[in-house]
């Protein structure tokens, strides 16, 4: 290519960009949430011959469904908005090419094809009619999305997420238009405490935390909220959380002894553990001494016990063992031997027997009192009658002496 060619060239290129056109940028579908408001993003475009046309006084307006004025006509910036089917006001700068508009109290028989039209001062006067905004009323608002990040990486939902790993639940909303902005809102089933941090500029929501086995099989929920001036409209997405935890042994585990030993040994993990029994060390199986019987009690929970005939020394020890492939974990019970049980009788039957002594001691006490008392009241009820007897001296007529 020689010189004049690339002139040529050059001047047709400059040409091409100088020379610029009536076009526009408008979304080509957008939702509206009925008896909100709606946002049309808008950009446009004119003949250079037209720019001395476009003042601070050029008009907007709105063509709804068609593009004649004098039938299609919904919304004129000149006007007062009360006086246009539609209400709103155009935010952008019509001098700046910006014809951003925000509609209020937007509703059902709203929806259809939107076209704008610019009007100027002198000549410019155009219909943008190869390029329109479709707004489609909806009557709930859309979900949220919950995405599962683990170790900042993120992850399917029905992924396992190990217990210790820093795990964190993004709520991410594609918002309408209202007023107020609308919010996101954390809750879980079964209820735990929630920290998040928010980002209402981007309407992102952060749910952080380190995972544990409490919170296996729990539900959490996102929830969008936006406040309209007549009710309250939500919509919620949720992801329930499956966490990977090594075996932890109840505490409530423990042993009974009567005749027989009995033990019961409760484990949960996940993936469910396995459960085993050392007796002294050793492990145990079913025999004509010992009885193991298991019972699984959840996806997660197993129990099993233990019924020991054979005789226990003061040494013997038993011990529940739980394993998983994310580790193990062991309970310690310490058994009293028969004979020390024997020995706790003894005792038991000495003081019981010794409680009844002090008993029948005091009992008797208390008799011998009460016969003494009565002995004593008998003597004084002989010595009043015996006084009550006595013969009284009488004087004799003849000799003056007292006879007895």
């Amino acid at each position: 290519m020689d010189t004049a060619e690339k002139i040529i060239l050059f001047c047709f290129l400059l040409q091409g960009v100088c020379c610029r056109d009536f076009n526009i940028t408008l979304p080509q579908k957008i939702e509206a949430l009925n008896g909100s408001c709606v946002i049309i993003k808008c950009r446009f475009e004119i003949r250079e011959i037209f720019d001395k046309d476009l003042t601070e006084r050029a008009t907007g307006l709105w063509l709804k469904d068609g593009i004649n004025v004098n039938n299609n006509l919904v919304f004129n910036s000149s006007t007062s908005s009360q006086k246009s089917f539609m209400k709103g006001n155009i935010t952008g700068k019509l001098k700046d090419k910006d014809c951003t508009t925000v509609f209020h109290d937007f509703r059902s028989d709203h929806s259809g094809q939107y076209y704008f039209r610019i009007e100027g001062e002198g000549e410019l006067k155009w219909t943008y009619t190869e390029t329109s905004a479709s707004i489609h009323v909806v009557d709930s608002p859309p979900r949220p999305t919950v995405q599962l990040y683990v170790e900042q990486k993120e992850v399917q939902d029905q992924e396992e997420v190990l217990e210790g790993r820093s795990v964190s639940l993004r709520c991410s909303a594609e918002t309408l238009c209202s007023s107020p902005p609308p919010t996101l809102t954390w809750s879980s089933t079964p209820r735990i405490p929630l920290s998040e941090s928010s980002r209402l500029e981007e309407l992102i929501s952060d749910l952080n935390f380190t995972a544990t086995h409490r919170q296996h099989r729990v539900t959490f929920t996102c929830t969008i909220t936006y406040q309209l001036q007549d009710e309250t409209k939500t919509a919620q997405d949720n992801i329930t959380l499956h966490v990977q935890y090594a075996p932890k042994i109840s505490p409530s585990s423990s042993c009974t002894r009567t005749d027989v030993t009995v033990c019961f040994c409760e484990a949960d993990g996940n993936p469910s553990p396995e459960l085993e029994w050392h007796l002294s060390g050793r492990p145990v199986t079913n025999s004509s001494n010992t009885f193991i019987s298991e019972e699984r009690l959840s996806s997660t929970g197993l129990r099993s016990s233990i019924t020991l005939h054979q005789s226990l020394t003061h040494t013997s020890t038993l011990q529940c063992v739980s394993n998983n492939t994310h580790g193990n974990a062991s309970q310690l019970f310490q058994l009293p031997s028969s004979v020390a049980r024997l020995n706790l009788f003894s005792v038991m039957t000495g003081v019981v027997v010794g409680l009844v002594v002090v008993l029948l001691c005091a009992i008797t006490c208390i008799c011998v009192r009460k016969e003494d008392g009565k002995l004593s009241q008998t003597k004084q009820e002989g010595a009043k009658r015996s006084d009550q007897t006595k013969v009284v001296p009488q004087k004799n007529k003849d000799d003056s002496v007292y006879v007895m």
